[in-house]
This record gives structure tokens, C-alpha cells and sequence, in this order.
């Protein structure tokens, strides 16, 4: 599933430990896993009015709402809906889960906002560039085969009816790549699993994406620190979140090089390859980390000055690490400080 791979997000918090707040008993609870290719995080602070439960089947359902997430929109396994849409040669109309229609729904809506820097029928070309379920090509793709499989790329050409569930493409061999939003779809569905459940303190994380309401252990928003746009493992800026989604997308966990050239795994649906700027990671907040998700990945294509306009215009609030010669410029839009420095 993770054609794109987000940067680390360091969860900054404690280990399981009981402190009184209210004179309420605040209760930290720790649940950790692994799904799509990556590691989960998820912290519920009870209190007084929370529902009790038992960790270890508490664990067990979200891996269960993860493993259905999984099905649908995994393009890494053969039996999934998305691969099964994927390989079919038929341009008749397919029936798919109301959450893979859903996830569709938003991409495409997201997609048609930033003209077309998301593109979720971009599969063919991923895959010939060896960022997706395919193995890597011997070859850098030469312009002929770009261009003659971006014939295949375009959100006109494929159809979707939410109420009915129902999608199809309009041109046979298109096959559509959700790694840029079903991450963030997954954050959502533990979130509103445990919302659910009675829950109102809650920190999800999926590789990075991640969701949060309430407050944390220490009766404060939540901490979440954005990762440096290199391998050193330090954290660049820490933000508070409550009731808010995040999610980054960089270019230095997932790419290849060949003949001293590197390329990103990040591909430019208008050009068919690997995105070439200097902007190395953007952190996009928003209400669900679906939207944050294929946002982020919008901005990492369009840039530096394109990305932050257009999060001036659409009041965004998003954080750039840009490289420069002698290291890295951060950039934050009107809405990040107006959210997370005044």
C-alpha cells in the first residue's frame, strides 16, 4: 500500500502510568502494532466516564478494522479489491465496500482541488517506476514508455457512484493507487472505531499520519513532533493537537538511484516522473487524516512556491522543510502560526 511513504512522526509522551487531574484518575494506555507495510501507534486516556475494556482484545479489534482496510485498498495483496479492480480488463461497472468507494470519493474530490497533483489512476506508472506492487525495472523508463502509460492516467477516466458503491474505468489497463489516502483512511477508522466505543481521549497513528482528540495523560493537547527531512532521527518542531489530523509526505524514506541520479518515489501525474524540487517533506493539518494525507501528498508535488500559495489560498495550515546549500529552510503558511505559534 505505501507506494508513498510518509516521514517518521516521533509520538512524544510517557510509558503507562496512572496521575490525578480533577480528581478524576487519568489512565494511559498504550496499544502498538504493525499494518501496511509500516508500525501503529494508538493512546486512549481514560477517566472516570470511559469505557472499560480489556487491552489485549482491545488490540486485537483494531487489527481486525486494520486487516479490513487492508482488503480493500492494499495493491500488495493479489486478492484485494482494489487489486482484483486493478487487473480486471472490463470497463463494466464494479461493485466495491462503501469505505473503498469512500476513500475514491475524497481522492478524487481532493484531486480535482489541486489540479490533479493527486491522481489516484497513476498505478500504471508507479509501477513502471517500481514504487509499487511490480519489482523495480532493470531500466529507468525510457520517455516512449512514459508517455504511451500516461495514456492510462487520468481521473476522467474512471466513474464512481457512492451511493451504489459502484466504480469502473473507461479505458482498459487503468489501475488506480490509493497509498496516497488510505493511510490516512486507516487512521480514521481506528479513530472513529474507538470514538464509537466511548472513547474521547484519542491518539492515532499510522506511519507518521496522524488523528487526535481530547487531551493527553498530562490534562494538555497532545504533543507530536515532525521528524528532520534527513535519517538523523531528530525531531525539526513539536506541535499541540487536539481534534486535528496531520500528515507528512517527504522524499528521503522511499526512493532508488541509478547512475548517481536519485529518484523519488513521489511521481508528477502531469510529467509521469519523479518529482525533482527542492522542497524535502510538507506537514499538512486538517480535520480527518484522510484529507491530510492526500493533501500532503498534493503539496509534495506541486512544491515549495506553488504548495504555499496554495495553502495561503485555501487557508492551509502547512509546515515545509525546503533544502538549501547550506541545510534546510522551514516555511509555514498564515494558518500554522495562526493555529500553533500565537
Amino acid at each position: 500500500m505505501n507506494t508513498k511513504k510518509t516521514l517518521y512522526i516521533f509520538i512524544i509522551t510517557a510509558f503507562l502510568f496512572f496521575s490525578c487531574s480533577n480528581n478524576e484518575k487519568q489512565n494511559l494506555v498504550e496499544l502498538y502494532g504493525t499494518t501496511m507495510g509500516t508500525t501503529y501507534s494508538v493512546k486512549l486516556v481514560g477517566d472516570n466516564s470511559s469505557p472499560h475494556f480489556d487491552s489485549d482484545n482491545l488490540k486485537k479489534r483494531i487489527d481486525s478494522v486494520l486487516v479490513e482496510v487492508n482488503r480493500q485498498m492494499s495493491t500488495y495483496i493479489p486478492t484485494s479489491e482494489i487489486s482484483e479492480f486493478n487487473s480486471s480488463l472490463s470497463t463494466d461497472w464494479f461493485s466495491i465496500s462503501k469505505d473503498f468507494a469512500y476513500v475514491v470519493d475524497q481522492s478524487i474530490e481532493i484531486g480535482k482541488l489541486t489540479n490533479n497533483c493527486l491522481d489516484i489512476t497513476i498505478g500504471t506508472v508507479v509501477n513502471i517506476w517500481g514504487f509499487g506492487p511490480d519489482q523495480r525495472p532493470k531500466t529507468i523508463p525510457s520517455d516512449e514508455e512514459i508517455s504511451e502509460t500516461k495514456k492510462l492516467v487520468g481521473i476522467d477516466n474512471i466513474e464512481l457512484v457512492l451511493a451504489s458503491s459502484s466504480i469502473r474505468k473507461k479505458i482498459e489497463g487503468l489501475k488506480i493507487d490509493l497509498s496516497a489516502t488510505a493511510k490516512g483512511f486507516g487512521v480514521d477508522k481506528v479513530f472513529e472505531y474507538l470514538k464509537d466505543l466511548g472513547f474521547k481521549n484519542i491518539m492515532v497513528e499510522i506511519g507518521g499520519e496522524v488523528r487526535t482528540s481530547g487531551l493527553n495523560h498530562k490534562n494538555e493537547k497532545w504533543k507530536i513532533g515532525i521528524s528532520e527531512a534527513d535519517h538523523s532521527g531528530g525531531i525539526n518542531k513539536v506541535v499541540e493537537l487536539s481534534n486535528l489530523s496531520m500528515a507528512t509526505s517527504g522524499d528521503y524514506w522511499n526512493y532508488f538511484e541509478e547512475d548517481g541520479i536519485r529518484y523519488s518515489h513521489t511521481i508528477d501525474p502531469t510529467t509521469g516522473k519523479p518529482i525533482t524540487h527542492k522542497l524535502a517533506s510538507v506537514t499538512v493539518f486538517d480535520s480527518t487524516c484522510v484529507r491530510a494525507d492526500g493533501l500532503a501528498t498534493a503539496l509534495f508535488v506541486m512544491g515549495t512556491e506553488k504548495g504555499y500559495q496554495f495553502a495561503v489560498d485555501m487557508e492551509l495550515a502547512i509546515y515545509q522543510i525546503v533544502k538549501k546549500d547550506t541545510g534546510f529552510e522551514v516555511v509555514k503558511s498564515p494558518k500554522f502560526i495562526e493555529l500553533f505559534e500565537k
